[in-house]
């Protein structure tokens, strides 16, 4: 029997009492610990399996908690009209997003997984949200402090439903209208999409002083991580054709559409997303030189770089006709995180063998998941991973909304007022014995939102979530003797016979996204243009245009007395009455050149052959009026 001293017993006992205290004790688990000094304890943790899982993005229709576990999934994303129920409360998506997370939570070590979901013009994809102007209206206010405000009230509503992560905001410099995503672009001109990055702070808060460049930052609980996206020239291409070719030379690039890029890193923007397009005939999600060597190597972001959805896939022609050598591509070209909604495994099996095989080096898969994890532990995701119920009565609310309703106002751009500049119809009278409201658009909330909202494409009608109609807006308005009729595509007879004091017509463009959206007419939807032609000949008319980017309107000009252009002011409709009737003035500019003719396309600000409708920068005035 061995017999052992007391001295000597004691020491063991300590020692035995280190090493449980030791293995307690984790220190990417501390988060008094430095950033760094958590990635890489973490990361040295991590098999290659649990490395690749972390670059893996899935989505939630595909997702489980017992596939986060055994998959080590990183990232789960609602995209376009993906939600748990149809009009799901804040309530239900805490809860369908937590537990996700316990899945994730429940690994071996624990990584908490991020959400994401595409809050492009406020959290357009839930019921009761605020629905915010697209991009496009806010160009127009030239106002990048009205536009933090609405960064941070989007991440208020987007963290309302447990969701840490905004896909927005669109950095794209729409240089031709016919593109179908010209809405989600600020403006023609880099320095306007410039100013607008300041939605960035908004969305993840400010950066504190003497922050590392290029680092990224999101400020708690009440903040998201942002997007910029699409990386980079999306908004350039052949004829505004969506996910097409930007023919450019390297200076141009550097010049129109890296700009808003070099601002989002500065004030450390979380993700940047890569652009379907090519430059110069090169995909993006395969573009090494432009993803690893300019945007992390020479302007050093720290975050992590996003593929678009299925984006890797359409590295080649036909998608997904070589898959493995798009996975290949894409992540050699430095993608760190990739949107495989559905079928991840493939991915997965690929990129794994890829590595094992030498194809991939591990230095790659490290920089991909250190820029993960780096954007996880920064986001708080450690610390705090489940969602809570707090901020639930966020989303849609009154403050908010009267928010989206300045927007408005001072988002509409004033095209013309009055016959002549003597005669202006604007502002409006609220006192008159009868008022026609007459156009597709008048009474609509879905087409007043535009696409991506509540479904990827849009919906007409005004059931589907909640909002003010623009006509709806006019009667709010005006005086309670004043009578308003509603005709939505009167005849010429009809307005001739009934002694209308005025009218409004209100048309434009039907709900769209991406794709779908590309046009080659820019007309305004029929009975748009009868409608205009029928009102405006008989009675005095403003003609509101509600679109998401500049429209044929030349050939009926002379007849309109006021134009407006509206774009996609969203469920605010009453920031659209507020200035008709004068309650606050016109302010909005145009931020896009509005062209004569489809022929004279692309046609932007500085142009040798620039002969616009109305030039870039125009927008008429009128005062705030107080009407007895």
């Amino acid at each position: 029997m061995v017999k052992f001293s007391m001295p000597l017993m004691g020491l063991m006992l300590l020692c035995l009492w280190a090493t449980v205290t030791e293995a307690k004790y984790i220190k990417y688990k501390d988060p008094k610990q430095p950033l760094g000094v958590r990635i890489k304890d973490l990361m040295a943790r991590m098999t290659l399996q649990e490395k690749i899982g972390q670059m893996v993005q899935i989505e939630r229709e595909a997702a489980s908690a017992d596939i986060m576990k055994k998959y080590f999934i990183g990232s789960i994303l609602s995209g376009g009209g993906s939600v748990p129920a149809k009009r799901a409360s804040p309530e239900t998506w805490v809860s369908v997003v937590n537990e996700f997370q316990k899945g994730s939570l429940s690994t071996r070590l624990g990584i908490p997984m991020i959400y994401g979901i595409d809050a492009v013009h406020g959290h357009n994809n839930v019921y009761n949200a605020t629905v915010f102007p697209h991009n496009v209206g806010l160009g127009a206010t030239r106002d990048p402090e009205l536009v933090k405000k609405i960064g941070a009230a989007t991440a208020l509503e987007v963290r309302a439903t447990g969701i840490p992560y905004a896909f927005a905001p669109c950095i794209a410099v729409c240089r031709d209208p016919r593109w179908g995503r010209c809405y989600e672009s600020y403006s023609e001109d880099h320095k306007i999409v410039q100013a607008m990055t300041e939605i960035i702070p908004g969305l993840q808060g400010d950066l504190p002083a003497g922050s590392k460049k290029g680092v990224p930052f999101v400020g708690g609980k009440t903040k998201v991580a942002a997007c910029a996206k699409h990386y980079v020239g999306d908004g350039g291409t052949t004829k505004g054709i969506n996910e097409n070719n930007t023919i450019i030379d390297f200076n141009g690039l550097l010049n129109i559409h890296m700009p808003a890029y070099r601002n989002s890193i500065s004030k450390g923007v979380a993700t940047v997303m890569v652009s379907y397009s090519s430059w110069n005939g090169k995909k993006m999600h395969a573009n090494h030189d432009l993803i690893t060597g300019f945007l992390k190597n020479k302007l050093r972001f720290r975050g992590f770089v996003i593929s678009d959805w299925q984006g890797i896939d359409r590295i080649t022609s036909p998608p997904h006709a070589n898959y493995s050598y798009s996975v290949e591509a894409g992540v050699g070209a430095g993608i760190d995180m990739v949107m495989v909604p559905y079928n991840f495994t493939e991915f997965l099996d690929d990129l794994t063998f890829q590595v094992k095989n030498g194809i991939i080096p591990m230095a790659r898969i490290d920089d991909a998941v250190k820029r993960i994890l780096r954007v996880k532990f920064v986001m708080g995701l450690f610390e705090n991973p489940m969602a809570d119920l707090s901020l639930v009565n966020q989303l849609g609310s009154q403050e908010h909304r009267e928010l989206a309703r300045e927007a408005v106002r001072k988002s509409l751009v004033l095209l013309k007022n009055g016959k002549s500049a003597k005669n202006p119809l604007l502002p409006l009278p609220k006192k008159a014995p009868k008022i026609l409201v007459a156009g597709s658009h008048a009474d609509n909330l879905g087409y007043q939102c535009g696409g991506w909202t509540i479904e990827w494409q849009g919906l007409g009608g005004n059931d589907l979530t909640s909002g003010t109609t623009i006509l709806t807006a006019v009667k709010n308005t005006v005086e309670s003797g004043t009578q308003i009729v509603y005709n939505e595509n009167p005849d010429l007879e009809y307005v001739k016979s009934n002694k209308f004091s005025y009218a409004i017509v209100v048309v434009g463009e039907p709900p769209y996204a991406e794709t779908a959206g590309d046009s080659m007419s820019l007309t305004i939807a029929e009975p748009g243009a009868s409608t205009i032609s029928n009102v405006c000949a008989a009675v005095k008319c403003v003609v509101v245009i509600v679109s998401g980017r500049p429209v044929v309107i030349q050939p009926y000009l002379a007849k309109i007395d006021a134009l407006v252009a509206a774009w996609l002011p969203g469920t605010e409709g009453q920031g659209v009455a507020d200035v008709l009737f004068g309650d606050y003035g016109f302010t909005g500019k145009l931020a896009r050149t509005w062209f004569k003719t489809v022929e004279q396309l692309p046609m932007n600000v500085g142009d040798p052959h620039y002969d616009p409708l109305f030039p870039f920068g125009f927008g008429l005035t009128t005062k705030p009026t107080k009407q007895t």
